[in-house]
């Protein structure tokens, strides 16, 4: 491994400690109490590597989606050859679980963060791993002439993603009142029947 690419593993590494251990803090003690130098004893980082990539304890809440991506790409690992009807359904069921595990609180102050920075629009853009997998398994169920072929793949994904987001929004609502994954998986099999070819 050259310099450079040991460089950029070792941010990244940081990175992901920095969003672990907050994640963690704000669990056990609410985003309230969450204060950067506890994050940072949990992390192992000094102040300096946090401030190096976030601007403020914020700033954690604007870039929290990218723990989300590199949750769902983990727990996606031992689905990679799985047929894509699997696939989708085993996504839909890590994102309930991520959320649920990040519990109604934290979501609730991540969603007001993003509606009140326009930075958070990041958030929505296609690259992300969560978007690119919906799409890829809908993509190969088109090919498989299994999808009805009026919507796209990628509007399909889109409008999957945009709903999913506000069944997350409703949870929150009712302050976490039911389990999600059973709604999202009631959900998932109506979009499932509706858009088969």
């Amino acid at each position: 491994m050259d310099y450079q690419t040991s460089r950029q593993h070792r941010a990244q590494t940081t990175r992901k400690a920095i969003l672990d251990a907050a994640v963690r803090l704000t669990r056990e003690g609410g985003f309230d109490k969450l204060n950067i130098r506890d994050v940072c004893a949990a992390a192992g980082v000094t102040t300096g590597a946090f401030y190096h990539h976030f601007s403020s304890k914020e700033d954690l809440l604007t870039q929290g989606f990218s723990s989300l991506d590199a949750y769902l790409e983990e727990a996606m690992g031992p689905y990679a050859s799985a047929p894509p009807l699997e696939r989708l359904e085993a996504l839909v069921r890590s994102y309930a679980a991520y959320t649920e595990d990040m519990g109604w609180q934290t979501m609730a102050l991540y969603y007001t963060r993003r509606l009140s920075d326009p930075a958070s629009a990041a958030s929505l853009s296609p690259n992300r791993y969560t978007l690119r997998t919906m799409e890829e398994c809908l993509r190969e169920l088109s090919a498989e002439q299994v999808l009805t072929p009026e919507r796209t793949p990628a509007w399909t994904a889109e409008f999957f993603f945009r709903h999913f987001r506000g069944v997350v929004v409703d949870w929150i609502l009712h302050q976490g009142g039911y389990p999600l994954w059973p709604k999202l998986e009631q959900d998932y099999a109506l979009f499932e029947a509706a858009f088969r070819a």
